[in-house]
């Protein structure tokens, strides 16, 4: 009887919508729902901003994605990854409003890093693109894997180690790795340089991309759980320079991640 007698809130039923949209797709751009929910692309925009503003969904920056907010409390992998991407977000965006190029966050996998946030898209000009989310960069070749390689326990070092030795290694090859391993840890950050001969996945690309890069761990409870770097043109600056004037921003941005880790962790 109550159902014939009280009309349905059209705008609650629509905002509803577009949320188990966003849900039952796992993130969706504001195209495939315009497409999927025949809404004008205006109104989704005031929906979606609703919706971020109350917890419920949020934007990646690497690709404009909306994704459902990840419950602090849920503790799969693949939300855990998510959940960290979802952190991460506003504090690259912040980085990327004080430094002159662009950042990816990754997280560790078997023998590779894994993209999950870039802010690249929000640099237009002169800058490197990075990217897109999903991309696998070697532990050996890439600052960004050779920060949390440098950073993480000794016998996971060991194992990813194992897992990237080549058959035939050249002689003194893996102590040189060790050693630089050693210098990145007290030094507190990581570059391309110098280069090392194991053929890991990244090194053509790192030899001929024309790219520097600066990366520094991001930790919760002392251990690394992903990294996060800045890229730029060789031509834009050497490292020494970009270290001078970026790495302490970088650290902070690192420092301000792992703070919010933790604070959900605990919150959870």
């Amino acid at each position: 009887m109550l159902e014939r007698k009280v009309k349905a809130v059209r705008s609650l039923e629509r905002g509803l919508a577009v949320l188990l949209e966003v849900q039952a797709r796992r993130g969706a751009s504001l195209h495939e729902l315009h497409l999927a929910l025949g809404l004008p692309k205006a109104t989704l925009l005031r929906m979606l901003l609703t919706l971020s503003r109350m917890g419920f969904v949020w934007q990646r920056l690497a690709d404009g994605a909306y994704l459902p907010h990840i419950d602090a409390a849920a503790h799969s992998p693949t939300a855990m990854v998510e959940r960290l991407a979802e952190i991460a977000s506003p504090h690259m965006k912040a980085l990327s409003t004080k430094a002159a190029w662009p950042s990816v966050l990754a997280v560790p996998r078997l023998d590779h890093m894994e993209i999950v946030e870039t802010n690249s898209p929000l640099f237009r000009l002169d800058s490197a693109i990075l990217g897109p989310v999903g991309v696998k960069l070697s532990y050996i070749h890439t600052a960004t894997g050779r920060a949390y390689l440098s950073a993480c326990a000794e016998h996971e070092r060991d194992a990813i180690i194992a897992r990237l030795r080549p058959n035939d290694p050249p002689a003194g090859s893996e102590e040189a790795l060790r050693d630089l391993l050693r210098d990145i840890r007290r030094n507190g950050y990581a570059t391309r340089e110098p280069l090392h001969p194991w053929p890991d996945r990244s090194r053509q690309l790192v030899l001929h991309d024309g790219r520097r890069s600066l990366a520094v761990p991001i930790l919760l409870g002392g251990a690394p759980v992903a990294t996060i770097n800045l890229t730029w043109p060789a031509r834009r600056g050497a490292d020494e320079a970009v270290v001078l004037r970026h790495l302490a921003l970088l650290q902070q941005t690192a420092r301000g991640i792992g703070e919010a880790l933790d604070l959900a962790r605990r919150e959870a």
